[in-house]
């Protein structure tokens, strides 16, 4: 059994857009004993087939054997777990993302330092979360006014909807921690559906602006109703967590 899928807590207000398709497939490895990548594969809607770490041939890097054959390597485990539930999730988004790696892999190669383009594009895959909020929660959250986000302008939470996207997030919170903290993709799309953000994220992302860091920085248990604990106002009082702007 794949160690640690046994650990998810669907019942996870940050796992509320993810239950419906990843419980059944965890369950299959949890239960059945299946790898992570044929549990994946079970999904009939899978945007490409998930493989044994041990086919992606020695010398190629990872991204670009994605792309060239349209098979994504998978290994036991939470991390490329949540990988594959998101190509289940956001396909094309992730496909956008693969595209713009190999686009920077073909003009500058593989170095030993990513560069910021690429460092950019790896950050959003593992740690980002999208948020559709209104302008001044928004500002707020750039600002680190943390009085402000948790506190005046909390009730306008109930008009935002943040969705945790990397898998690397994803797997941190499978053991829940103050300190985990997202890089916030303010999102803009017409609809709230997970497939209509998918197709808007796909269409916005590029190299460029990602090698910009357009992101917000939000400790993710102190949305409201993310932790019991912070239905008390102490909770943010933690400047280790929830630091002033510098």
């Amino acid at each position: 059994m794949a160690p640690g899928l046994d650990k998810i807590d669907w019942s996870a207000e940050w796992l509320a857009d993810w239950r419906q398709t990843g419980q059944p497939l965890a369950d299959l490895v949890v239960t059945e004993g299946l790898s992570c990548a044929q549990a994946l594969n079970r999904d009939e809607a899978a945007p490409l087939r998930f493989v044994s770490q041990s086919c992606l041939p020695a010398g190629e890097a990872y991204e670009v054997f994605i792309f060239r054959a349209g098979r994504c390597p998978t290994r036991d485990g939470l991390h490329d777990f949540f990988n594959g539930l998101c190509w289940l999730q956001f396909p094309q988004t992730k496909r956008r993302l693969n595209q713009l790696h190999v686009a920077q892999i073909a003009r500058s190669g593989i170095q030993p330092v990513r560069g910021p383009a690429r460092d950019a594009l790896t950050l959003f895959d593992e740690n980002a979360a999208l948020l559709q909020a209104p302008d001044v929660l928004w500002s707020a959250l750039v600002q680190k006014d943390w009085a402000a986000v948790f506190g005046t302008l909390r009730p306008m939470w109930q008009q935002a909807q943040l969705v945790l996207f990397g898998h690397a997030l994803l797997e941190k919170l499978v053991q829940p921690r103050k300190s985990i903290t997202a890089h916030v993709y303010r999102a803009h799309p017409a609809s709230k559906s997970i497939a209509d953000l998918d197709a808007w994220m796909a269409a916005d992302l590029s190299a460029a602006r990602l090698a910009t860091k357009p992101f917000a920085h939000l400790p993710v248990l102190g949305v409201p109703g993310w932790c019991p604990g912070n239905a008390d106002s102490a909770f943010y009082a933690d400047t280790t967590v929830f630091r002033p702007p510098k």
